[in-house]
């Protein structure tokens, strides 16, 4: 009997993890699972944000991004390694109750905790006005993906002239306030994701999308855990 129980525990055990797996979305998948060498930062899981604090629908600090956007991603890692650098994943699929909770912050102008370190130049009743913050983000489609490249020896990241989420034109990828170096570091990250069927945004150098996204007119709105 005490066997048969053992047995019983070990496939509802099994089961039970097969089920989380099946949590997802059909066609969406985990980075890390699909690339497990690429490094991951979600920082709307936790506090080193613009908000200051983990963002709503970020229950975990794992990336998921449909299955076209990883396969295309694994490529452009696998590109990255042979030149001694790898991937670093900030976000991805970004569901629409994060984004709703970046609306609802952007309408606090007194909550200014952040200023000094995402947004010193730009006062926060503007973020709207200036295109920071949108009523829907093209992350919610699953196939855009914010990211950085890291020397694949130490895990130091290259420098790219400004922190990832920073609001400022300094992080428009034709800023002329960044030095040379950091715009080849820059061209480096530019290069391999155009080259393995990502489009950059003009805006932010960290932030690429898929050009054949598959989910082009749907937002997603089921949480990252």
């Amino acid at each position: 009997m005490k066997s048969l129980t053992y047995i019983f525990i070990f496939i509802l055990g099994f089961n039970s993890g097969f089920a989380q797996e099946k949590e997802l979305p059909k066609g969406f998948v985990y980075i890390k699972k699909r690339i497990p060498d690429i490094k991951i930062d979600i920082r709307y899981a936790g506090s080193n944000n613009f908000i200051g604090k983990p963002v709503n629908a970020y229950h975990k600090p794992v990336a998921i991004v449909t299955a076209q956007a990883a396969t295309a991603l694994e490529k452009a890692q696998k590109d990255l390694m042979i030149e001694g650098f790898c991937l670093k994943v900030f976000d991805a699929y970004r569901p629409q109750t994060a984004v709703n909770h970046f609306i609802e912050w952007a309408k606090k102008p007194e909550d200014t905790l952040t200023k000094g370190k995402f947004y010193p130049d730009i006062a926060k009743k503007n973020l709207f006005q200036l295109g920071y913050i949108a009523t829907k983000s093209g992350h919610s489609r699953g196939s855009t993906i914010d990211l950085t490249v890291i020397d694949a020896e130490t895990g130091k990241e290259l420098d790219m002239g400004s922190g990832y989420d920073f609001f400022g034109d300094i992080s428009n990828h034709s800023s002329d306030k960044i030095t040379k170096e950091q715009k080849a570091n820059r061209s480096l990250l530019k290069r391999i994701m155009i080259k393995n069927g990502f489009r950059p945004y003009p805006e932010e150098w960290w932030h690429y999308t898929l050009r054949n996204e598959p989910y082009p007119q749907t937002y997603f709105d089921f949480p990252v855990q």
